[in-house]
């Protein structure tokens, strides 16, 4: 658990390379996002995430990250409050990229 209460990871603590099965959903902005994004990542921003959630599979292994965690973790209450089985990335991209692991851009 972090400050805000939900299940979550640091970047020390998944494997690399992440596990297929593993899925990451980045809820940041469009321009965050093409800025630079985990190779694979779903996108969905934060406000469209009540939207989309359908586009999910409630059981698989999510990591849920933004820039620093804040908005991941506002996600990751209200998916696990949807039955679905999800952890927090705290620090987010800007933790990923500290640890010199990968991203792409659009």
């Amino acid at each position: 658990m972090n400050d805000f209460g939900v299940p979550s990871v640091t970047v020390s603590d998944l494997p690399d390379p992440l596990p297929e099965n593993v899925v990451v959903l980045d809820v940041r902005e469009p321009d965050e996002w093409a800025a630079g994004h985990l190779e694979g990542a779903v996108h969905i921003p934060l406000g469209s995430l009540a939207q989309r959630v359908g586009e999910l599979d409630p059981q698989a292994e999510t990591v849920v990250m933004c820039h620093l965690g804040g908005r991941s973790a506002r996600a990751t209450a209200w998916l696990a409050s949807q039955g679905h089985h999800v952890v927090n990335l705290q620090g987010g991209i800007e933790a990923w990229e500290a640890a010199g692991r990968p991203v792409v851009q659009d």
